[in-house]
């Protein structure tokens, strides 16, 4: 939808015009819902994660996908349990098990695989050095996702998932609004990236945001996130329905990103031998 939606509409353009679209469903719920907004003395963080978690990654996947394939760009995003994992030991000093920190490891060593089967074949369909920026971009828009899922685990606890998640979309689309305004223009409104924005804008981002701010209440943001890594399966997919080029490898790599997934929901149960001796 990204692809779709950027081939008509400027990247900041899809940025604003999916926040905006996400956030009208949103406040329509809570409106009728009656549900609460979040304080104002949250709002710099509030201002914060919806710069790292909506403004940045929205214009930044669809800038990026410019030159980068929806399939790898997909894959791109399953690094960001990889940023979260690592920002979350910097930020709490908290400890992880072996399993999280090797499933880690081998879903950084799958998307790897992926991005090197792409830019081995990258002169068949565009510059080395654009296909580099685009990965480049992507990869900073998923380290935006790590970002704000840490901040909002730290300092947005115990609020209403629906007033988080409008409140973050409206203040994305403010903040993109005035450089959209300023910035290239589209075209033409064609029907396929009008509609491509209203998905992104509805599924993508007002129910999911809902659900994403549901469920940061309840478990770990690692774990929150570790559902990016089911996404290359998804890209591969629609990859494939675009008639993208996929080499052989990235099927490979997309197996390795899966064991990691595998890997870092794995929980550790103790033996009752262990119990026993943590009795006595």
């Amino acid at each position: 939808m990204i692809r779709v939606a950027a081939s008509a509409f400027p990247p900041i353009w899809v940025g604003m015009l999916r926040a905006t679209s996400g956030a009208l469903l949103l406040w329509v719920v809570l409106l009728l819902g009656g549900y609460k907004l979040p304080p104002r003395r949250l709002f710099f963080w509030l201002f914060i994660v919806a710069l790292t978690n909506n403004a940045i990654p929205f214009s930044f996947f669809a800038w990026g996908e410019k030159t980068v394939p929806s399939s790898t760009a997909a894959v791109l995003n399953a690094t960001t349990p990889i940023w979260t994992l690592l920002l979350s030991l910097a930020v709490h000093r908290t400890r992880t098990s072996l399993y999280t920190i090797l499933g880690v490891i081998a879903g950084f060593a799958g998307v790897a695989i992926v991005v090197f089967s792409r830019t081995s074949t990258a002169g068949e369909t565009t510059q080395h050095g654009s296909l580099v920026l685009g990965v480049l971009v992507i990869a900073l828009a998923a380290l935006g996702y790590a970002v704000a899922t840490v901040i909002a685990k730290a300092k947005l606890q115990g609020l209403d998932p629906i007033g988080l998640a409008v409140t973050q979309l409206t203040l994305a689309a403010l903040m993109l609004l005035p450089i959209a305004a300023i910035g290239p223009h589209p075209t033409a409104f064609h029907l396929a990236p009008t509609l491509a924005i209203l998905v992104l804008g509805f599924a993508g981002s007002g129910i999911a945001y809902f659900l994403y701010y549901s469920l940061l209440a309840r478990i770990p943001a690692t774990h929150v996130v570790a559902v990016t890594y089911l996404l290359p399966v998804w890209g591969m997919f629609w990859g494939r329905i675009a008639h993208e080029p996929i080499a052989p490898l990235a099927y490979v790599g997309v197996a390795i990103v899966l064991a990691g997934l595998i890997l870092m929901n794995r929980s550790v149960t103790p033996t009752p031998a262990l119990i026993e001796a943590c009795a006595d």
